[in-house]
């Protein structure tokens, strides 16, 4: 569900070069929120 996210997020930013890329790759990261992140990792079966 992570992967999802990021992939949607980073075709949105439609990132042509290397660089441009891991500068979307950082926004992007920024766009989950801590209690989100926890839920992922609760989902996917590891204890918070």
């Amino acid at each position: 569900m992570a992967f999802a996210k990021l992939k949607a997020l980073l075709r949105k930013a439609a990132a042509r070069s290397i660089p441009e890329l891991w500068d979307a790759v950082a926004v992007a990261i920024d766009r989950f929120h801590p209690k989100e992140c926890e839920n992922l990792f609760a989902h996917a079966g590891y204890d918070a």
